[in-house]
């Protein structure tokens, strides 16, 4: 069956990994970080897709009605899934492509941290894939 996405197949999925670790005292920290000290905040993918302590609307809404798989993870998660298995190495954040064949990166950390609002992280996925 083909995909209505031209760049990701029905068996790829876009795997978002943030650069920040699972768990509540995490969780707690980060939006501490955010609140307190928002210009060194590690994770400007986390920055773009959530506010202190929700996820943006706009960005909520394009997650919810795409068509694209998504899969989201941090970047513990990742490595404890994915990098001891396969040997990736990412700089984090990062949104991968990522299929049985491995992972390609879609947007980069140095594209993520240019990024300014959830409008922009939109238009370029929408661009590429």
């Amino acid at each position: 069956m083909e995909s209505k996405n031209k760049g990701v197949s029905d068996q790829e999925r876009l795997i978002f990994i943030y650069n920040a670790d699972s768990g509540i005292r995490n969780k707690i920290f980060d939006s501490a970080h955010k609140i307190f000290s928002p210009d060194t905040y590690a994770c400007n993918l986390c920055d773009i897709t959530y506010g202190v302590f929700s996820e943006k609307k706009a960005w909520k809404e394009f997650r919810e009605n795409s068509p694209l798989q998504m899969e989201f993870l941090h970047k513990d998660e990742f490595k404890a899934l994915y990098a001891s298995k396969f040997g990736y190495k990412f700089d984090f954040p990062v949104i991968l492509i990522g299929s049985k064949g491995g992972f390609e990166v879609l947007v980069s950390k140095d594209e993520l941290d240019k990024l300014e609002s959830p409008e922009g992280l939109m238009h370029l996925i929408t661009a590429r894939i």
